[in-house]
């Protein structure tokens, strides 16, 4: 705050309290020529009358006490302008030594839980809803509260992963965040190109296209889209180029949708939580996201058997 400012709050705070003073001295003093004591204003309704007495003095001293109160507050306190007061107290002080107070509670609870495995981890009620918690507030807004996504953001509920869903994986992807980039390719293919690429795209997971694009399309996709997506299109983890070929999309599946994929590009991020959360939350917030998609692995699981 500019030194102007400064002086103009402290100016005005001080200048409404004098004037607070100055106002209840001046109606408490008896002037000539007013009604005697016990005179009526002449208001009545339903049999009460309104006297013209003054306030009592048990009254005006609790209005005196309130404004030395508050003046003892603006010293002791930030209150006028850029004076911190005499204590040095401040908001951001005080959520400091609330934290460092919980952390001191906390911190040994988050140490014995990052020292287990994180499958062995997901599978602790308590610390699951410890995990829950550190989910809704930091993850929910983007993921869903069921970690189920929502356009251009993935469902993490499921056993798709674009960085790589083994524990180690999406414990990086917690802690250092992901970048993901899909080049914009309008202007490499074409209007033309972007159809049959499109095309192609859609048809290789399972659902029909017309043949004449999705063969033009395939060419194109081997020659501009395999190196990220693989021949098949089965996709890259280390690359964080998504699978093409399931029934997954984090920027909707439909043929505009895929369609603006290609001739735009894409760029997702997931934040890194390292600095906000701290290691042993993270262990923990990422044991709870490999927790969510427990049931598809035991399905997967149990099918390979």
């Amino acid at each position: 705050m500019s030194s102007f400012w400064s002086w103009y709050i402290a100016i005005i705070s001080l200048a409404n309290i004098l004037a607070c003073v100055w106002l209840i001295r001046w109606t408490a003093k008896k002037r000539p020529g007013e009604a005697a004591e016990h005179e009526t204003t002449g208001h009545e309704w339903d049999g009460l009358r309104e006297y013209n007495n003054p306030m009592p003095r048990w009254w005006l001293w609790l209005f005196y006490i309130s404004i030395v109160f508050g003046l003892i507050y603006l010293v002791l306190y930030p209150g006028l302008g850029n004076f911190q007061g005499v204590l040095g107290w401040s908001q951001y002080s005080a959520w400091e030594d609330e934290v460092e107070r919980v952390e001191e509670q906390v911190s040994p609870l988050f140490a014995s839980y990052a020292e287990m495995p994180i499958p062995e981890l997901a599978e602790n009620d308590e610390a699951m809803q410890t995990g829950r918690r550190l989910f809704g507030n930091n993850c929910a807004v983007c993921h869903g509260a069921d970690g189920g996504g929502r356009p251009g953001f993935p469902n993490i509920a499921n056993n798709v992963w674009q960085w790589g869903g083994e524990p180690d994986e999406i414990r990086k992807s917690v802690m250092d965040g992901r970048q993901a980039v899909m080049p914009p390719m309008g202007a490499a293919l074409g209007e033309d190109g972007v159809e049959e690429v499109a095309a192609y795209v859609f048809s290789l997971s399972g659902r029909d296209a017309p043949e004449d694009l999705v063969s033009r399309g395939a060419e194109r996709f081997a020659a501009q889209c395999a190196a990220c997506h693989g021949p098949d299109g089965q996709g890259n983890k280390a690359l964080g180029a998504p699978n093409l070929t399931d029934d997954n999309w984090t920027y909707g599946g439909g043929l505009e949708a895929i369609k603006t994929s290609i001739r735009d590009g894409r760029r997702g991020r997931m934040p890194a939580q390292k600095e906000l959360l701290g290691e042993d939350r993270v262990h923990v917030l990422a044991a709870y996201v490999y927790s969510l998609s427990a049931h598809e692995r035991e399905q997967e699981a149990g099918s390979d058997d």
